[in-house]
């Protein structure tokens, strides 16, 4: 393509940007990944998307797709080379349509999180998917890496919250799979296979997703634990007692919940004595569909009888809607508490829930034989056992002696995550930063058959080329 003008034909020239106006759509928010472009390209609707697909299968243009540019693994980043498109999604930012009585709701792949969750609470409904990043990160970017969140241990990940997609092909064909049905067993599950391919077998453009009521009622407490095995007992617990009202239960280690307060004093840790200096913390949350009274019975009869156990040493439970907020925001703010202490190497890993223990203490021990003094940042959603595994800067060690010894310090963490049965990524993606592990880790034949699926979907290889699988010579 010696020219822009077919882009600019196709969606308008004031949305196509080069030079300066691109520079923010080729970094990610991390500043850890950075490439160059022919050109952002930000189309108004699904035929502009398929336009600009068809101009770029024809001159063999790369394709990056491109949401809020939240992500962790450089997924939506192009390379050094300037030849890719940067497809930006963001002018789909429409809600298309709300069916109360299928409780579905059409939204198009730029539309922000929140605005989602908004909408969806102004019709008496609940979108669940919750993250960190939900004021900025797009459904697109939660659907190419199948989001999780705080609450896949009530309503699943993306896959179980999406029932129908609509698609630009690698041809620059559009696939109108937007149906709200439950059950449809009429062939393959593209729906499945597009969700969690990162833009490299087509453009998600637009999604129709489950809606479930409100819930009449939330409680929200904090939990002190003196060790992994105690949560583990707790989530035994809670499980039972609340069955499929337990929407969260979130794991955070003390230091981490101390870095919180000491980089944002407004926040306070809302223990005293013993309680205030354990090792591990839980954020446990139910909702509830019967009364705020039934929903409280029940979760002060189950923290009750751990507390007597001895399994939890002290809860606090939130008195109001402001205090279960407080409660959230240390846990959120771990990783801006982080973020201030330098860079981390990040680990976003699944492991089951039985070895979570043994891994966390072997692991820990491992990495401060291999670089002593490292500190240990381990938190996350242990409900459905994602654990936020990762390593900062401490002791003798700055952000760029750490940085320089990345790959052995994944080598580390990643042989740990295999040898437990777990998986190297559990909701980031795997993008640029963790492609090559998947030739270690990832089972021969199912990497085959991975090839296989982008040979056939992207035979020319210009969907978000060198993100997820690794090239294959011919």
């Amino acid at each position: 393509m010696s020219d822009l003008d077919t882009l600019r034909a196709a969606v308008g020239e004031p949305h196509v940007l080069i030079g300066a106006d691109a520079a923010p759509y080729l970094t990610d928010w991390r500043a850890r990944y950075s490439g160059q472009a022919l050109a952002v390209v930000r189309p108004g609707s699904t035929d502009e998307v398929a336009a600009v697909v068809r101009a770029c299968a024809a001159a063999g243009v790369p394709i990056v797709p491109q949401g809020g540019n939240t992500g962790l693994c450089g997924g939506a980043t192009p390379d050094d080379s300037g030849r890719a498109v940067v497809l930006s999604l963001q002018r789909l930012n429409r809600i298309r349509g709300i069916d109360l009585d299928n409780d579905t709701m059409d939204v198009e792949a730029g539309c922000v999180l929140q605005t989602v969750q908004n909408a969806a609470r102004d019709a008496a409904r609940l979108f669940p998917l919750s993250l960190g990043a939900e004021g900025s990160c797009t459904i697109g970017g939660n659907l190419s890496t199948n989001a999780g969140g705080t609450q896949v241990l009530r309503y699943g990940s993306m896959r179980e919250l999406t029932l129908g997609l609509e698609v630009v092909t690698a041809q620059g064909e559009i696939w109108r799979g937007l149906r709200g049905l439950r059950k449809d067993n009429t062939g393959y599950d593209l729906r499945d296979l597009f969700i969690g391919s990162e833009g490299t077998l087509g453009v998600i453009t637009a999604a129709t997703l489950k809606l479930y009521p409100l819930p009449v009622a939330r409680c929200t407490a904090l939990l002190a634990l003196a060790s992994i095995e105690d949560a583990i007992d707790m989530l035994t617990r809670a499980r039972q007692g609340f069955g499929a009202s337990l929407t969260g239960f979130e794991l955070m280690p003390g230091d981490c919940l101390a870095s919180v307060t000491r980089c944002f004093p407004q926040q306070r840790l809302p223990f005293k004595g013993e309680a205030a200096m354990l090792a591990w913390y839980a954020l446990l949350e139910l909702s509830d569909s019967e009364s705020e009274s039934h929903a409280r019975e029940r979760f002060e009869s189950v923290l009750g009888e751990a507390i007597e156990s001895g399994c939890v040493k002290d809860a606090v439970i939130a008195g109001s809607m402001a205090q279960s907020k407080a409660l959230w925001h240390l846990r959120e703010s771990i990783p801006l508490a982080e973020k201030e202490s330098g860079k981390a190497i990040k680990h976003d890993v699944s492991i089951p829930v039985s070895r979570m223990a043994n891994f966390v203490r072997d692991t820990n021990r491992a990495l401060q034989q291999a670089f002593p003094g490292i500190r240990n940042v381990v938190f996350g959603h242990l409900g459905d056992g994602n654990l936020h595994y990762n390593v900062a800067p401490g002791g003798d060690w700055n952000e760029a002696d750490l940085l320089a010894r990345q790959d052995a310090v994944f080598a580390l963490v990643h042989d740990s995550v295999h040898a437990a049965g777990g998986s190297i990524s559990a909701e980031h993606g795997v993008g640029q930063l963790k492609r090559d592990a998947l030739l270690q880790y990832k089972d021969p034949v199912e990497l085959a058959l991975m090839h296989a699926l982008k040979k056939a979907l992207d035979p020319q290889g210009i969907m978000n080329p060198g993100k997820v699988l690794a090239t294959v010579s011919a």
